[in-house]
């Protein structure tokens, strides 16, 4: 069953070449912006990766990855899920110096996915990765590059509508800071989407902390893997969705684990034997440099600033035969 909605009455803005235009010009205008901002510099990323390098990302732990034989070599290769652990490898191989960083286009397949408005199996995002240092491990400088990341989606998104009158929704630039266990507080009879609509819904825009660790209740607010971000740095930026009348997830960042925060998380998971891998290795003998880093979604951005209602107008993917039922009945132009 599609979990797909249309709005009552929508339609798109934008014709649908007119649609591919205004993706192409708003990336160039955001990476341009985004990495001015954060001093970022393109790299090349890797579509695939061994299972053995320890390299993919896990997610929240049971979505499994897209697996094949390459003869060539003689082993297993995944798609990635994320690029989150590789892009501190990165980091240290081009000897990037402190306040300094890397951006690069994401492209993963998610075959566990379910399929609705905002999710597809195909995922696009710009990954991004910046070396700090220990005393930047903070609070504070999370916050400070949240409020960075806003700006920049702002003055993209302030562009576009210049170029394009017809698009109509806006950014609200004050983010509303909150924990997951204060969030948990205020409405703890909701499950956690639900909590996250209720405040995005009054704040606007909404960056979520602490994703990964229990709370009071016993589960955490989202999963997150053990080995990249510290559970007590990190978070999820939200928006309200004027179209859909929710919440949208634009990104999800943190300060990564250093070797404290990863040994315990990964004892919390139980997942101890992980630090075996070369990756891990490294990490714990502290052989990395200290980061922060996250994923931005390119299509849910897109969707985001064009008032699209489907992320299938601004990605081609695969579907199943009920969401392009719905969206043929209402209209939209599935990519």
């Amino acid at each position: 069953m599609s979990k797909t909605v249309i709005p009552e009455g929508y339609k798109s803005t934008l014709g649908l070449y007119e649609t591919q235009k205004a993706i192409s010009l708003l990336k160039r205008i955001f990476e341009d912006t985004l990495s001015g901002a954060l001093n970022l510099r393109r790299v090349s990323a890797p579509l695939l990766v061994t299972e053995d390098s320890g390299l993919n990302d896990n997610l929240n732990g049971f979505e499994r990855p897209v697996v094949f034989d390459i003869p060539a070599i003689g082993a297993d290769a995944q798609i990635v899920h994320s690029l989150a652990k590789w892009k501190r490898l990165a980091l240290h191989e081009y000897s990037f110096e402190n306040g300094s960083g890397l951006f690069t286009d994401m492209n993963a397949i998610r075959r566990d996915e379910e399929l609705d408005n905002l999710h597809s199996v195909y995922v696009d995002q710009w990954d991004w990765e910046k070396v700090i240092l220990r005393e930047e491990r903070t609070l504070d400088y999370l916050k400070e590059t949240v409020r960075t990341i806003v700006c920049a989606i702002y003055e993209t998104q302030h562009t576009m509508m210049k170029i394009y009158p017809t698009l109509t929704s806006k950014i609200c630039k004050d983010v509303a800071f909150i924990t997951s266990q204060e969030l948990e507080n205020i409405h703890p009879l909701l499950t956690p989407r639900e909590r996250e609509r209720e405040y995005t819904r009054i704040h606007k825009t909404v960056f979520i902390m602490q994703i990964g660790k229990e709370l009071k209740s016993g589960i955490p607010h989202d999963g997150r893997a053990p080995d990249y971000d510290d559970w007590e740095l990190n978070g999820d930026l939200l928006f309200w969705n004027e179209v859909l009348e929710e919440q949208i997830e634009i990104s999800s960042m943190g300060i990564r684990v250093d070797a404290e925060s990863l040994s315990r998380q990964l004892k919390i998971r139980g997942v101890e034997s992980w630090s075996a891998l070369p990756f891990h290795k490294a990490l714990l003998n502290n052989e990395l440099p200290l980061t922060i880093g996250g994923g931005i979604g390119q299509s849910r951005l897109s969707l985001f600033i064009l008032n699209k209602a489907h992320i299938g107008e601004v990605q081609v993917s695969v579907w199943d035969d009920d969401t392009k039922r719905i969206c043929a009945e209402h209209g939209v132009k599935l990519l």
